[in-house]
């Protein structure tokens, strides 16, 4: 089973300040203590951290055509500052990785939100196998490993 761990925004990540910053380095230093943690137990598949919105854009359809709307975007509490992929085998298994998420982050105030994954299997009796052919070929040409 595959979940994401997102990482929602808040004012500290949507400030324009850089992350790199020396304020910044016990979470840097924790962070990639927890991503090695999931990286060592085989169960990591990929996560990144997210510039603020005010470096991203909104698109939105109607009736077909697309409206593009520059950042920043106000209600930072419906923006994601960043995910984590994880593969395991049950809810219950992502959920104790997501209470070990470092309490440095957001200074002990964080909102994190888990949120599963669809697979091809879901699918069954929906699709033919040429859908689990292109999600195979798909994975095969990324470097994300299932």
């Amino acid at each position: 089973m595959r979940f994401m761990i997102i990482r929602k925004a808040d004012a500290e990540t949507e400030s324009e300040t850089s992350p790199v910053g020396p304020e910044h380095a016990q979470l840097l230093k924790d962070m990639m203590a927890y991503n090695q943690a999931m990286l060592d137990a085989g169960i990591l598949r990929g996560g990144q951290g997210l510039k603020p919105s005010a470096a991203g854009a909104r698109v939105q359809f109607k009736a077909g055509k697309p409206t593009i709307t520059d950042g920043p975007f106000a209600e930072a509490k419906e923006l994601i500052a960043g995910f984590t992929l994880i593969e395991v085998k049950s809810k219950e298994e992502a959920l104790e990785w997501v209470r070990r998420w470092p309490a440095s982050d957001g200074h002990g105030n964080v909102s994190l939100e888990l949120r599963q994954l669809y697979e091809v299997e879901d699918f069954e009796g929906v699709a033919g196998p040429e859908l689990k052919e292109l999600e195979k070929q798909m994975h095969a040409s990324t470097d994300v490993p299932r």
